[in-house]
């Protein structure tokens, strides 16, 4: 372990330190009359900008509980997917892979973060959304033959499930999902809720992170 003290800005330190690192650990340090629920301004900027994936410290976590994927199915979602995978060989617990949809679009994405191609509409059919989640996990198994793997496919509210589902979870990795130019947009509107609301930790994966 190497320790360091660093005079200057913490965001702008940690963002140049993410640049040589293989993760960020913050913790969320919120602070406003919901107290917990919200997320610091250090964190939410690390997991929007930092140039490796970045781990915040949330919640209480179930000691045992397996690492929880959330998976979209969209290119940009893959290291976010081999993350999952590699951090569960590592410490030697399980994957929940789950994946949720929604026919009703409005309810499904509805940040203008959010990018068309992860909607849904009433015509989308059920082996549609199960064959997503396994494209998504396609040769995981062969890299990783010691992690045991349980997909849940749900059609539900995508916000809700994933912080219902976090409570039962050691971590939640997530991609960020965001597009544009603006800071607030650099995080998709799913990866900002279960980062201000999930029972346990949170890993965010940027697109080429890492």
């Amino acid at each position: 372990m190497v320790r360091e003290v660093v005079v200057g800005e913490p965001v702008t330190v940690l963002d140049i330190e993410s640049r040589t690192a293989s993760l960020v650990v913050v913790g969320s340090r919120g602070h406003s009359r919901f107290g917990a629920l919200l997320l610091g301004s250090t964190a939410g900027h690390l997991a929007a900008h930092a140039a490796c994936p970045v781990l915040v410290v949330r919640g209480r976590p179930d000691p045992e509980g397996p690492v929880l994927l959330a998976v979209d199915g969209s290119p940009a979602a893959r290291g976010a997917v081999e993350f999952a995978f590699s951090l569960a060989s590592l410490h030697g617990t399980d994957v929940v892979a789950l994946h949720v949809w929604n026919t009703r679009t409005e309810h499904a994405y509805d940040a203008p973060a959010d990018p068309p191609f992860v909607t849904y509409d009433e015509e989308r059919p059920h082996d549609e959304e199960e064959r997503v989640l396994a494209e998504a996990l396609g040769g995981l198994h062969e890299t990783y033959p010691d992690v045991a793997v349980e997909r849940r496919l749900v059609r539900g509210r995508i916000r809700h499930t994933l912080i219902e589902a976090s409570a039962e979870a050691g971590l939640v990795v997530v991609g960020a999902r965001g597009r544009g130019g603006f800071a607030g947009l650099l995080l998709g509107s799913v990866s900002q809720a279960v980062l201000h609301h999930a029972h346990c930790p949170v890993a965010v994966v940027r697109t080429g992170a890492g």
